[in-house]
């Protein structure tokens, strides 16, 4: 995951650039460092503003509305906004879980009507999907959205952690699903520990990869979905040795994926990109912990089938 050196300037422009369409799609995010006078360029409200490392025969009086004054009333993005947009946006997937879990009907009846709880997974999971294809290729970020696919999230994730918990919670492995929050959670703490203090650097390569693979995950899923509508698949969604490892290289993407949200986290912040951009920064998180929490719990489901 270390960058391999191809020159100081080579690694800068690197260390902005991404094959993460979330953050691509973000100005801020993928601008590159200097130019060849050493100058710095910041965007914000949709403007650059240049550095004192321009050429002096480029220098100007500027430009209305692109003022120092204008730029310092931009909010800059910082850890704590990071946070707390990243909690709202988490709390609200477990909301939504929640009320799902319990408006749908009680699975311990023996003559229970699955339906209800089938079309809140199936619409969940469907309008997540099409909301995080949205978020991830807007190019300006929109909390409401960003709010809305947690809300969609978080029914898909409370039907089907009801009827996992169903299936296979059992009195002597216990809750599934509580064992699963706690992974995902376990997970996050341990991949940002192990991010700060084994000062893990994110290189080309290694974006690369993550991103190939995650697409490559999606496009096998959708494959398994459309090979089920016509009565095959290819078992990657079984409780079986195929779908052990497929749930296992997916939660060991989903780390992978933490570990490049830290690094655009921490190249934000370095970076004073503009405050809304920590709403990407929380779709970003909030996408790999349900990316990890999904794969846990059926790696947990798989261990406790009869």
């Amino acid at each position: 995951m270390s960058r391999q050196g191809d020159g100081p300037q080579a690694s800068k422009e690197e260390s902005m650039q991404s094959n993460n369409p979330v953050f691509r799609r973000s100005e801020e995010f993928t601008r590159s460092g200097a130019n060849a006078y050493g100058n710095q360029t910041y965007a914000g409200n949709g403007g650059t503003y240049q550095g004192y490392g321009t050429d002096p025969s480029q220098w100007g009086t500027g430009t209305p509305g692109s003022t120092p004054e204008t730029f310092e009333r931009i909010a800059p993005m910082t850890i704590d906004s990071v946070v707390q947009k990243s909690a709202m946006t988490i709390g609200t997937v477990f909301v939504a879980a929640f009320a799902t879990w319990f408006l749908t009907p009680d699975l311990r009846d023996a003559n229970v009507d699955l339906g209800p709880l089938f079309a809140a997974m199936t619409i969940g999971a469907l309008g997540a999907f099409a909301l995080s294809m949205v978020n991830s290729f807007k190019r300006v970020i929109s909390p409401a959205l960003v709010l809305a696919f947690a809300v969609l999230e978080g029914v898909a994730l409370g039907a089907l952690s009801k009827l996992f918990d169903a299936q296979f919670s059992t009195p002597d492995s216990g809750n599934i699903v509580v064992q699963a929050v706690i992974g995902t959670f376990a997970a996050f703490a341990g991949t940002l520990a192990a991010y700060k203090f084994l000062n893990i650097k994110v290189g080309q390569k290694f974006r690369t990869f993550v991103m190939a693979a995650m697409f490559g995950m999606v496009a096998l899923s959708l494959l398994e979905l459309v090979l089920g509508l016509f009565g095959s698949r290819m078992g990657l969604y079984d409780f079986g040795g195929i779908g052990l490892l497929f749930s296992i290289a997916g939660l060991v993407l989903g780390v992978f994926m933490l570990i490049l949200d830290f690094d655009f986290v921490e190249q934000g912040v370095a970076n004073r990109i503009p405050e809304r951009e920590s709403w990407r920064a929380a779709f970003a998180i909030t996408v790999s912990l349900v990316w990890i929490y999904t794969n846990l719990l059926r790696l947990l489901a798989i261990f406790n089938q009869d």
